[in-house]
């Protein structure tokens, strides 16, 4: 079993509570539905990473996870280094208010959050062959999309952490699973990257999705801990939050 497999997505959200002094999410916020969470520019952060809109919405039978950064979106991707232990990997992070039994995991086991991630130096989605070359275990460079659980550790530097799984443990998981001790999932939804825009067309039945839920954006970089144990992820770097607090204030309405 390759546990590498499942160290992209983890450390995006962890970072974002941190940089704005929150553990936890805020209650979602009742009243009005949001449209979307506009972001103000931030000349300080790259433009690939800069949030200027963040938006879950349904859309035609679909659920659909979308950012817009001030420009050129998903043009940046790590440097490789050669080796998984201490490889860093970009994100475009969407969490929510969702349970994580949503989506195939136990119920209540953390911040269940989308997201898509890029990194050179291993590959987490066993099932796709993103760049079509008949090979499902070189793909890792290319922007893919999982659903991961956040929860607290004080170890990581941004204080979060995907989710371990203890040895022996066994917790109810999707079928896409990558088949690595923590919770991770890697759905293989199909993302779409074109100048400003990241954004990712999940149909609405592929999920028990709530009839309402919250949502925030965030873009973060993260790297794989240098002893590749528990903790096996954590959050390096946030370069934006939508809310400016992850409070999750998007609302995603029937």
């Amino acid at each position: 079993m390759k546990f590498h497999v499942l160290l992209a997505p983890l450390f995006l959200i962890p970072t974002l509570a941190l940089a704005h002094g929150a553990q936890d999410p805020s209650p979602p916020k009742r009243g009005k539905p949001a449209k979307g969470l506009a972001s103000p520019v931030s000349p300080k952060v790259t433009a690939s990473f800069d949030l200027v809109r963040t938006e879950v919405r349904r859309e035609g039978g679909h659920i659909l996870f979308r950012q817009e950064v001030r420009e050129e979106a998903g043009k940046l991707t790590p440097t490789p280094t050669g080796q998984l232990a201490g490889s860093e990997v970009f994100s475009y992070v969407w969490p929510t208010s969702i349970d994580s039994g949503a989506v195939g995991f136990d119920a209540a086991q953390g911040i269940l959050a989308f997201v898509l991630t890029a990194h050179p130096d291993f590959d987490d989605t066993p099932l796709e062959d993103e760049n079509g070359d008949g090979n499902k275990g070189n793909d890792g460079n290319l922007w893919h999309s999982h659903w991961v659980v956040l929860v607290k550790d004080a170890s990581c530097p941004g204080g979060l952490k995907v989710r371990d799984i203890p040895e022996g443990s066994k917790p109810k998981l999707p079928k896409t699973w990558p088949g690595l001790p923590i919770l991770i999932d890697s759905p293989g939804f199909k993302p779409a990257l074109r100048g400003q825009v990241v954004e990712v067309r999940i149909p609405e039945q592929a999920a028990a999705f709530p009839a309402q839920f919250n949502y925030d954006g965030v873009t973060a970089a993260l790297k794989v801990n240098a002893n590749l144990h528990d903790p096996l992820l954590c959050v390096t770097s946030t370069f934006d939050v939508a809310s400016g607090d992850l409070s999750l204030p998007g609302r995603v309405l029937r």
